[in-house]
């Protein structure tokens, strides 16, 4: 297990619960992000995602690490703890966020490089949760989103690679990029989240993008989060999964 203090328990503070104290520590918070590259080259990569149990009262977080040069999986690591607040659209983080912290712990290594399942700082506030968790270990973390939170971007091409600019409606400020990493499919959402910059986010993305839509790293975990290999080994079984 992974003992190091990069993964503080409490990650919020004296946030006192408040949907409206949240959003307040989310503007302190972004204030403290780099964005500009500081990381060696990475040995040690890590994706983590979320899925949840129970009618969504058990929030369950994968993480898996991998090589960065191989992609082989050093190590992988599963956190259920108690959700501790509803949903609320653009504070996903405080609800997502223990949980990961906790299945990153649980890591036989800390990774240089964190791909998350997420915003980074293509939000309405710049923090996502790739750049909350960003911010809270003090890790370099991307932002590999499914679905556009916030921003408009021009039309994109549909060759694998292809990438414009998410810029903020009202400032024009770019917040990350809409970049399709396969041929013909969905797009994907990347703004970095800490100590990586908005023009190396998409690169780094891509380097670990092979046969699927998803880079790797978050592909892996969200296999785990979603639970589709214990589903799938149920059904072979004719069972269900609990």
């Amino acid at each position: 297990m992974n003992e190091s203090s990069h993964f503080p328990a409490n990650p919020f503070g004296d946030w006192d619960g408040s949907p409206a104290a949240a959003r307040a520590l989310q503007q302190t918070l972004a204030a403290q992000l780099r964005l500009q590259d500081d990381f060696p080259p990475p040995r040690l990569i890590a994706g983590v995602d979320v899925g949840f149990e129970e009618g969504g009262s058990i929030t369950r977080a994968a993480a898996v690490l991998l090589d960065a040069d191989t992609l082989e999986l050093v190590g992988s690591s599963l956190a259920r703890i108690p959700t501790n607040m509803p949903y609320v659209p653009g504070l996903l983080s405080f609800r997502e966020l223990p949980a990961v912290l906790q299945a990153l712990a649980e890591l036989p290594a800390v990774p240089d490089l964190i791909f998350s399942d997420g915003h980074g700082i293509a939000h309405p506030r710049r923090l996502g949760i790739a750049a909350h968790l960003g911010v809270v270990t003090g890790l370099p973390t991307i932002g590999v989103a499914k679905k556009l939170l916030t921003g408009e971007h021009d039309e994109l091409d549909l060759q694998r690679g292809a990438r414009v600019a998410l810029r903020d409606k009202k400032t024009g400020e770019v917040i990350g990029c809409v970049l399709r990493s396969k041929d013909k499919v969905r797009p994907l959402i990347i703004s970095p989240g800490n100590r990586v910059s908005i023009a190396t986010a998409p690169e780094l993305v891509m380097r670990y993008v092979t046969r699927y839509r998803l880079p790797e790293p978050t592909r892996l975990a969200d296999r785990l989060a979603s639970r589709r290999e214990e589903k799938a080994a149920a059904r072979r079984l004719g069972g269900t999964a609990g």
